[in-house]
């Protein structure tokens, strides 16, 4: 009997093209109707180099890429001695591999080992060895039952700027591949196939372009940054498509540059962002300070990787935490979101603009690289939901009746003006200041104005309660987490309690000011607290303790660094030891 749930997991070196096919199979994917999900490994050189993808396809919404492997095709085995470790088949898997390099001795898989032609097939039917990843994604489709139209269209979008005959010879591997899968065809691939009847398309995108779409969609009108991964393809996509609707881009000398430039447009008026990661945030907190003494609207996203210093760039991980919600001198408040799906990019980023926009404060928006370059299947994104707001104009006049910084309101908003309106005229630094925006040494007035610029956190906290909660309604163990490992959480919480367990988990969206009524209520029934994060240091845990009494009979705490993905099977595990 076919399954309802497939992994597919593949790797090779540059030039195999390992990540379009795996791109291709979600393409094909998205065209019937089915839920994909695909994740995207490298290793740590700059350009080239080995690489993997792990794609999970279902008739069924999936949050998590799945822990182990279907199907695992190896193009090259060297590289996938690097990945191993994150490519693991299951006892039953079928591993596919090119029958010119076959397995080595020190090499122990288990399941049912087919080698095939990709090498011969690509030069028989394109005329080169370029085609090899077309060849293995047909046998995939001939075996395991992919269809063949949405992987043939797939392949005319993304190779349409190569040109006719480069889009026929693929397409020539592709069929060549099929033909061989259909033919070789065995009853153990029947019984790994996927079973499905097509529905209607669905959308294929992933977290860094949600959230780049999202920030258009909120009237982001002004884009400045610098590439570092995994931040890269937010930079891109707004490259691409600002001008579009009339915004303007600049990618900037570095990250200082980027920041200033941001502050700068939306003194002017103008929504700005940017985004980065963990090293480039790290040269954006003197800024950040700036723009909370200026109360400036500005979003900054920091897609975060492993850390410290350079890291590993193109893994994920949650250690930017404290970077984030305290990172710069003095008191300087700050919002700090933190999206923990793909859709949830989309709207992170609008509810980031309304917030700075309206309380005039520096956001940021906290992701991380599983969550950025994850692909997904969506059937839709709900724009009614995505409301958008904007600033407090000015009210003064033209005899200098205009104070910016006015004190009073029960916020700590004050109407902003923009540059050059009359009614509106005034003077800021980062230096403290009065009403009017003079600068002032007054410890007095220091004590006002930072009391001013906490008091939005108040009021932010109170109207704004991002919080997602799953599983029992009444439950005896409780999972915090935050960001990108709410997935494998949920399908942990759900499957135990699908087996009478009594488990939910509380995810945060809103990381600062934290929503601590509702995590409080949360806590109250619990006999235990399971707290996982990707984060050796456990940033997460004792951030919480700033502000709650977690004690620590009640508590167990699952951290590690980051580097690996969060997996539904160790979820499970520190479930059971709560359970216990």
């Amino acid at each position: 009997m076919a399954a309802s749930d497939l992994v597919v997991g593949a790797v090779g070196r540059g030039g195999d093209g390992v990540i379009l096919s795996g791109e291709l199979l979600m393409a094909s994917a998205a065209s019937k109707g089915l839920y994909g999900y695909m994740v995207q490994s490298y290793g740590p050189q700059i350009r080239g180099g080995e690489s993997s993808f792990r794609a999970r396809f279902s008739v069924e919404q999936v949050s998590s890429p799945g822990d182990f492997l279907d199907i695992l095709v190896v193009f090259d085995w060297a590289a996938y001695e690097m990945f191993s470790n994150e490519l693991v088949p299951k006892e039953s898997a079928f591993v596919l591999f090119d029958e010119d390099n076959p397995v080595p001795e020190g090499v122990r898989l288990s399941g049912t080992k087919l080698a095939a032609p990709f090498a011969k097939l690509s030069k028989s039917a394109s005329g080169s060895l370029q085609a090899k990843n077309m060849v293995m994604v047909g046998i995939l489709g001939g075996l395991f039952g992919f269809g063949a139209e949405g992987i043939g269209a797939g392949v005319k979008k993304r190779l349409a700027k190569k040109g006719e005959e480069v889009i026929k010879k693929n397409l020539e591997a592709f069929e060549a591949g099929f033909s061989y899968g259909t033919a070789n065809a065995t009853e153990a691939a029947g019984k790994i196939g996927l079973e499905y009847s097509p529905g209607p398309p669905k959308l294929v995108l992933s977290g860094n372009e949600a959230l780049a779409l999202g920030a258009l969609h909120a009237g982001c009108r002004f884009y400045a940054g610098y590439p570092i991964t995994p931040s890269s393809e937010i930079l891109e996509f707004m490259g691409k498509n600002m001008w579009k609707f009339g915004g303007s881009f600049i990618q900037a000398e570095d990250e200082l540059a980027s920041i200033g430039m941001v502050l700068g447009a939306s003194f002017g008026g103008t929504k700005a962002m940017t985004a980065t990661s963990g090293p480039g945030f790290s040269l954006m907190t003197e800024m950040l300070g700036l723009g909370s003494m200026m109360e400036i609207p500005a979003v900054i996203v920091d897609v975060q990787r492993t850390g410290p210093s350079t890291g590993i760039p193109t893994k994920s991980e949650q250690s930017d935490l404290w970077q984030a919600v305290f990172g710069t001198h003095g008191d300087a408040p700050r919002v700090v979101l933190a999206p923990s799906d793909v859709e949830d990019c989309f709207h992170a980023a609008v509810d980031a603009f309304n917030i700075s926009e309206e309380y005039q404060l520096p956001v940021v928006i906290l992701s991380d690289q599983l969550l950025a370059q994850r692909k997904v299947t969506l059937s839709s994104l709900p724009l009614d939901k995505a409301v958008v707001g904007r600033r407090t104009p000015a009210e003064g006049d033209a005899e200098g009746g205009y104070c910016r910084y006015r004190l009073g309101s029960e916020d700590g908003v004050s109407p902003m003006a923009v540059p050059g309106d009359p009614r509106g005229i005034y003077q800021t630094t980062g230096l403290e200041h009065n009403e009017k925006g003079e600068p002032t040494s007054s410890f007095e007035l220091h004590e006002v104005m930072n009391e001013k610029r906490y008091r939005k956190l108040k009021a932010i906290a109170e109207r704004y309660r991002y919080v997602r909660r799953y599983g029992a309604s009444e439950p005896e163990v409780g999972i915090l987490a935050w960001g990108s490992s709410k997935g494998a959480i949920k399908e942990a919480v759900a499957k135990a309690n699908a087996k009478g367990r009594k488990v939910a988990a509380f995810i945060p969206e809103l990381l600062y000011p934290f929503p601590k009524h509702e995590l409080e209520a949360f806590l109250k029934p619990l006999k235990k607290v399971v707290i996982i994060e990707l984060s050796y240091a456990a940033q997460f845990y004792k951030y919480l303790k700033t502000f709650l009494d977690l004690p620590e009979e009640r508590v167990i705490l699952k951290k590690r660094s980051g580097g690996a993905f969060l997996g539904v099977s160790e979820v499970e595990a520190a479930i059971e030891e709560a359970l216990k």
